[in-house]
């Protein structure tokens, strides 16, 4: 991103970043100094360094022991103010409420990010849980309803997909260019995705992009398991969700003069 720009990366800040990431990537899975100093090809005494630094301020936490470290308190704190001060995040959320009351399944909002989307808001189904859907969470756009839908506003040569085969997280998941294609086609002709277990195993998913921007970088998704869903399920569900999208549009799009964040 700062080549792009024509802007030399400040070292130090592209290893602190780089670390943050790293950590808040492995959740509770905490992290040693030696690994976190070879995974980024850091000298283990910059590593060290840069550590205390963190935990000092609250970026990073660390154990009784002072050997085991994870993401610290202030980046929740950062998350939370991104939400808070997200217009169309504020605009979305009571018509999440309002499709969650409507259909009682999980109502998503997320953002593409690169070759991912990030869930940015989640109403959950009072039948079922989904642990991999929480707020802040990374998915790959080419996995799911949310991405799939964004996905399609593109043109196929103008995808953010990484080289070689796509990741699968089940046996249903587009591991290839051409069955992606292929199903994104079919969602521009239909105007809305469907992840048939393409993600997690006996879940489906309806994506709707929400076009307040172009291209459009947020969606809104309703996910149900499998058992649940019949074909007079699946109308319900596109119907109520397009009339959601239309609401959450209308409500938010940029005023004049707002800030065009990218």
């Amino acid at each position: 991103m700062l080549e792009k720009r024509g802007v030399r990366g400040v070292k130090s800040a592209v290893r602190t970043v780089a670390l943050l990431e790293l950590l808040a990537g492995r959740g509770d899975r905490p992290s040693r100094l030696d690994e976190l100093a070879e995974e980024l090809n850091v000298p283990r005494s910059s590593m060290h360094q840069l550590l205390q630094t963190l935990v000092d301020c609250g970026w990073v936490r660390t154990d009784s022991t002072g050997s085991l470290y994870g993401i610290g308190i202030r980046a929740l704190l950062t998350g939370t103010s991104y939400l808070d001060g997200d217009p169309q995040v504020r605009a979305a959320r009571p018509y999440l409420d309002e499709a969650s009351d409507a259909l009682g399944e999980t109502i998503h909002l997320a953002r593409l990010d690169g070759p991912d989307v990030i869930y940015l808001a989640t109403r959950e189904s009072h039948e079922y849980l989904r642990s991999i859907s929480r707020v802040g969470r990374r998915i790959p756009a080419h996995a799911g309803a949310l991405g799939k839908a964004l996905l399609a506003e593109r043109s196929d040569d103008e995808l953010p997909l990484p080289e070689g085969p796509l990741t699968a997280f089940t046996e249903n998941t587009h591991t290839g260019r051409d069955t992606l294609l292929a199903d994104l086609a079919g969602v521009r002709e239909r105007g809305y995705s469907i992840d048939r277990e393409e993600t997690v195993t006996g879940i489906a998913g309806f994506g709707f992009t929400l076009r307040y921007d172009t291209p459009a970088i947020d969606a809104i998704s309703c996910s149900i398991p499998v058992a649940r869903l019949t074909e007079e399920r699946e109308a319900r569900i596109v119907s109520v969700m397009r009339e959601i999208r239309t609401k959450i549009e209308t409500l938010a799009s940029p005023a004049p003069g707002a800030p065009d964040w990218r």
